[in-house]
């Protein structure tokens, strides 16, 4: 395991970062849930940012399926979808990350409002072009099946819409959700749709199941990356297959241990995934749910297990590397991480 030899969290900070596996509407902090149920005259269970922050806090399961509906409820027009979207690249942008790559569920406000993809899509990309006028950071989109909300002909729709919009700031087709009961093979049709068309495919597996999500994800949807994936470690033959293969894992630690998947920090599979020569990517999942930042999750994994400054760019330069920019852009982005 690495030494004991912690970054500074002023280092931190300053560091430049990507962000590979974050949720658009789990990014939605407090205060901007507020202004948005005020707006559209939605109830929330408390009405004030410290009462909202305090219902924010993590308990179980439920809890946090009841706030992602709560959230999802108070997005009523594409206006607010444009304003979550300002919101969060601000918050990148204080934290000095350049560049995320984010999950957002169309499917989920398309179901609460029937705002059409299209105007979704819109008001995400004028949002994304402020973002890199004025604040210079990038967005890309992974527009996602939520596995355990969207029937056989959800998860179609979905995956046209993505084939129809790839490359028009939607950068991959995405499975999300919670995996028992819904393995990566029970959505093959629109995966195979999306690799015919040379849609990259991008998955949640290896959270709340185990090995064999982790193999239905690279091996039936042809997976780039896999979201989470730090239960890999069942499985010896796993690990060496995502070894070899140097598919990069977007590990969440704040969210692994709120979720139930390890007990502590300290227990966390990280550590073993980086001495054993996996790709490896640190990110958030949902962060003002989880109580973390970008910022926040690298300071605790550095003071946890030590990883200094030469870690943690490692991992930044990592999350670049895995991007799905187009190549060129994926290089500045590189050039930019390591200077």
């Amino acid at each position: 395991m690495t030494q004991p030899k912690a970054a500074s969290d002023a280092f931190i900070k300053a560091m430049p970062k990507v962000e590979l596996h974050v949720h658009l509407e789990g990014s939605i902090r407090p205060a901007t849930l507020l202004e948005l149920a005020r707006r559209n005259k939605e109830p929330l269970p408390a009405d004030t940012i410290e009462g909202l922050e305090q219902w924010y806090t993590f308990t179980d399961f439920p809890h946090f399926a009841e706030i992602y509906q709560t959230l999802s409820r108070c997005i009523k027009t594409a206006d607010d979808i444009e304003l979550i979207a300002h919101d969060f690249l601000q918050g990148q942008a204080d934290q000095n990350v350049l560049h995320s790559e984010v999950t957002y569920t169309a499917h989920t406000i398309w179901k609460n409002t029937q705002i059409p993809f299209e105007k979704q899509l819109a008001a995400l990309n004028k949002a994304r072009a402020w973002g890199e006028k004025e604040l210079g950071v990038s967005m890309g989109l992974i527009i996602d099946i939520p596995r355990d909300w969207a029937d056989d002909k959800d998860a179609v729709m979905i995956g046209d819409w993505v084939v129809d919009h790839h490359g028009n700031g939607v950068i991959a087709l995405g499975l999300a959700g919670y995996e028992v009961g819904f393995p990566p093979e029970d959505f093959a049709v629109p995966f195979d749709r999306a690799a015919k068309n040379n849609v990259p495919a991008v998955v949640h597996a290896g959270e709340t199941m185990g090995p064999d999500s982790i193999w239905g994800a690279m091996d039936r949807l042809q997976s780039v990356r896999i979201g989470h994936g730090v239960r890999c470690v069942e499985d010896p033959k796993l690990v060496e297959t995502l070894r070899d293969r140097q598919i990069p894992l977007e590990v969440c630690p704040t969210s692994n241990v709120c979720l139930g998947v390890v007990d502590r920090l300290e227990d966390h599979p990280l550590p073993k995934l980086v001495d054993q020569g996996l790709y490896v990517t640190i990110n958030t999942d949902d962060p003002p749910m989880f109580g973390t930042t970008l910022n926040d999750e690298l300071i605790r994994v550095s003071g946890a297990f030590g990883f200094g400054e030469e870690e943690l760019q490692h991992f930044m330069s990592q999350a670049a590397r895995a991007s799905l920019l187009p190549k060129a852009d994926r290089k500045a982005l590189e050039n930019r991480i390591a200077a």
